[in-house]
């Protein structure tokens, strides 16, 4: 597991299938508005649905991941030295630093 946030493709993706299933039972609730017969209760719950869901669509689809915290994590917590298990003391992991040097002057072509 990793304390990085999703990617914004993935996160984008998941927000657009949930707009399109919220307007997709809002599709069906405003049909049902007009072809359940007798009209009763029923009848305005579905209008009542038909009406408040686009709304409800917008915000859940706006409401990113963002809005949820992550905790960084130390990539030195997660090793284990493997000399612990065998007894004997552990050694603190090896830590490579990369330092450039420019290059030497170029001599001059005759």
């Amino acid at each position: 597991m990793t304390s990085l946030p999703r990617a914004p493709r993935d996160e984008a993706r998941d927000r657009v299938r949930h707009y399109a299933i919220t307007m997709g039972i809002r599709t069906v609730c405003f049909i049902l508005v007009f072809t359940v017969q007798p009209m009763g209760w029923w009848t305005w719950v579905f209008a009542i649905a038909a009406a408040v869901l686009p709304y409800i669509a917008v915000v859940f689809a706006n409401a990113g991941d963002d809005s949820v915290a992550t905790e960084v994590e130390s990539p030195l917590a997660e090793l284990s030295p493997t000399t612990e298990a065998q007894g004997e003391t552990p050694r603190p992991p090896a830590v490579i630093t990369v330092a450039e040097t420019p290059a030497p002057p170029a001599e001059p072509r005759s």
